[in-house]
């Protein structure tokens, strides 16, 4: 399964490596496939890839950090 996700930092997490721990923390391979930071925000398009349960787990994990997540709305099912 895939699923397309906004990601918006705030400015104290734009320099933590989520995405990185993401993809260590659960089965789920990250792609960023659009990305804008500056000092006071970071926007991301990021696609997850993996089973659902471990795509909602990885999705959890951001938004528990602080990161604001909107789903995109071109998802792709396989």
């Amino acid at each position: 399964m895939k699923k397309r996700v906004y990601l918006t930092y705030p400015k104290e997490l734009i320099k933590e490596p989520l995405i990185y721990q993401v993809g260590h923390l659960y089965k789920v391979v990250t792609n960023i496939r659009q990305a804008s930071i500056s000092d006071q925000i970071g926007l991301v398009a990021l696609e997850l890839e993996g089973d659902e349960k471990e795509i909602e787990k990885a999705i959890k994990f951001f938004i528990d950090k602080g990161v604001k997540v909107e789903p995109i709305e071109l998802d792709i099912i396989e």
